[in-house]
């Protein structure tokens, strides 16, 4: 089932790209440095000004823990957060570009096909929204985390979250799913390698963020494996883009939980830990390092090898 081969690794194949393994991990790097570059430069832009106020009367002994929690504290900002959230749009350009004029390919071996966008589009928010909601259910029904309504809460802020979310969440599965899988794909590597390769990949660079330890190393793997299968099955990246926005924009904006170790934004609800234990509820991280995110990707990663093994059978000829 993990050999299938979607349109888009055909489409992938006709790339000018190096074939071997190596030479494609490296140029991935460069192009990833690039994009973090450009990302960056938009960050700082933004949040120069209250940085240098809150690090005015820093310690020069802990400057690394208090910049990590300047930083917080400035990113909790939605004046900060929603311009640093569109500003990852250089993700997705940077890695067209690179695919269509590097590469020399076409935008459509990335999963970017207009057949069935919106729909796909529209079905990966319900599957992104209920994953977390699934989430979240399960830590509340253990009693490991609660959930409450919030007061006062400002719908406008959180749309505004909601158009940053589309925009990173789309990003992050160009850089890794549109390029870098299908461009191992497309040089003829086993379909394995590809979604193994990118899952990782995906987890490490959420590495520098607070709270990142086994746990969410290994749920940010397996979302990974789960957006990467996703997105063969449906021969599309829309429908992987909408499930990994709505995942953030639900978590953090809907349910007031850390995204990926981030600073609390304006949210409908907030979750808070009653548990003491990480592994319950993800602790600084936030729940993507629960287990209960465990539990949920794993369901997920297993309904859809089983799809892809039923239109693998479809696609087989017969013997």
């Amino acid at each position: 089932m993990l050999n299938y081969r979607p349109k888009m690794f055909d489409e992938a194949s006709k790339s000018h790209a190096s074939k071997k393994l190596f030479v494609i991990i490296l140029c991935f790097i460069a192009v990833f440095i690039v994009v973090i570059v450009l990302e960056t430069l938009v960050s700082g832009i933004v949040s120069w000004a209250p940085m240098k106020d809150e690090l005015a009367n820093a310690d020069t002994e802990h400057i690394w823990q208090e910049s990590m929690e300047a930083s917080k504290k400035v990113m909790s900002d939605p004046k900060i957060m929603v311009p640093t959230l569109i500003g990852t749009v250089f993700g997705t350009l940077t890695a067209m570009f690179y695919c269509r004029f590097i590469e020399m390919r076409p935008i459509r071996s990335m999963g970017a096909v207009k057949k069935r966008c919106i729909p796909d589009y529209l079905i990966g928010l319900v599957i992104g929204a209920a994953l977390m909601t699934a989430i979240v259910a399960m830590s509340n029904l253990t009693g490991a985390s609660k959930t409450v309504m919030c007061e006062n809460v400002g719908y406008g802020t959180i749309a505004l979250f909601l158009l940053g979310f589309f925009v990173q969440g789309m990003s992050e599965e160009f850089i890794f799913r549109g390029y870098l899988l299908t461009t191992i794909g497309g040089a003829g590597y086993h379909t394995a390698v590809g979604v193994g390769i990118t899952s990782v990949g995906f987890a490490l660079a959420h590495a520098a963020n607070p709270g990142f330890g086994a746990v969410p190393f290994i749920n940010l793997t397996m979302f990974g494996v789960f957006a990467a299968l996703y997105m063969i099955l449906t021969d599309s990246i829309w429908g992987v883009s909408a499930i990994h926005s709505i995942w953030n924009f639900t978590q953090g904006n809907l349910y007031g939980i850390s995204v990926s170790g981030s600073a609390d934004t304006e949210s409908v609800m907030r979750t808070s830990a009653v548990s003491e234990k990480a592994w319950l509820t993800g602790g600084e991280f936030g729940i993507e390092g629960s287990i209960f995110t465990t539990v949920a990707l794993g369901i997920g990663i297993a309904a859809v090898l089983f799809l892809l093994n039923k239109k693998a059978a479809k696609a087989a000829p017969a013997q």
